[in-house]
């Protein structure tokens, strides 16, 4: 347990010390936006390609590893967003309710943090999460938060659809899945990069977790002071702990069903997509929640919950499964 201490401290620390610096305006909120762009087009690209440089296509691509953890996306979708409609909450608030507990921090915080608790290789797996999340999960839950918006605010089946294919299109214009497909395209054609191109892609990929763990910190700050009212705890508690509790479990029991049947899933592949589903929410959900007028409050406090109780519950669960000592 102290070897993977040894690890997770440090990571959560830079995301309280990216809050820290927002909280007492050492980093001031105009150039968070900055530092999100620095990461999501530069430093993360180049980390993800020398991941994809690594990664045979078969395990970035698995079938079967893709089919479990989009089964249990969609699970966690439609569930949270029926325990959570009521006379306060509606389907727009309920489906970026359920977009943040299905929608895990991996590209920011999880391929770095998962790699350096079990190697490399556990990074495959995660990519076909990554690609679920970013084409699939966010998509459903724009689209059906869309839905639900009401007549005065765009909301039909014909605006729902303009949502979903917006999603696409920003997955689409994503740097992070285009920096997987060029690294598996230049491992299959045996090319690497040299020289300068290889030194500047190597230090921009190790800035990326540091960078990406104190915006995760700032960001979190930021969509706290942007919250338009206070939310009860009875409404961002519960989808937290499905987050952290919930998803892993359902990950693993169906990978265990899956595995019964005869699918091939190994256990490096089982504790990774069990593992990035313990992850914490996805902070710049908060961001999207804004921009589509949903109530980003509430979300930011699933976020900020999930962020600060995974510490406990993303070490305990590493532990179980093993994190080389």
């Amino acid at each position: 347990m102290q070897s993977i201490l040894a690890v997770t401290v440090p990571f959560f620390a830079l995301v309280l010390a990216g809050y820290v610096a927002g909280w007492r305006h050492v980093l001031p909120e105009s150039a968070i936006p900055g530092l999100n762009a620095f990461v999501l087009y530069f430093a993360l690209p180049c980390m993800l390609f020398r991941f994809g440089l690594n990664t045979p296509i078969a395990e970035a691509l698995n079938p079967t590893v893709l089919a479990v953890y989009l089964l249990c996306a969609l699970l966690m979708v439609f569930f949270t967003i029926a325990v959570s409609l009521d006379e306060v909450v509606g389907l727009k608030d309920a489906s970026f309710g359920a977009l943040v507990t299905a929608f895990p921090n991996t590209g920011f915080m999880g391929v770095p943090l998962l790699a350096a608790l079990f190697g490399p290789t556990i990074v495959g797996p995660m990519i076909a999460t990554i690609l679920i999340d970013m084409f699939v999960t966010s998509s459903l839950c724009i689209a059906l938060a869309q839905s639900g918006a009401g007549a005065g605010a765009g909301g039909s089946a014909g605006g729902a659809r303009e949502a979903a294919l917006r999603s696409l299109r920003g997955a689409l214009s994503n740097p992070m899945p285009w920096a997987i497909a060029l690294g598996g395209a230049c491992s299959v054609l045996g090319w690497r990069p040299s020289g300068p191109v290889d030194a500047v892609i190597r230090m921009l990929a190790d800035a990326a977790s540091p960078v990406a763990l104190f915006t995760i910190g700032a960001v979190l700050w930021r969509a706290g002071q942007h919250a338009h009212h206070r939310t009860e705890p009875k409404r961002f508690v519960p989808q937290a702990l499905m987050k952290l509790l919930l998803h892993p479990l359902l990950v693993f029991l169906v990978a265990l069903a899956a595995g019964q049947l005869g699918a091939p899933l190994n256990a490096t592949q089982i504790t990774a997509v069990v593992l990035t589903a313990a992850l914490p929410s996805a902070a710049n959900v908060a961001i999207l929640a804004e921009r589509f007028g949903a109530d980003n409050g509430r979300i930011a406090r699933i976020i900020m919950t999930s962020t600060v109780l995974a510490f406990v519950s993303f070490t305990g669960l590493a532990w179980v499964f093993g994190a080389r000592q």
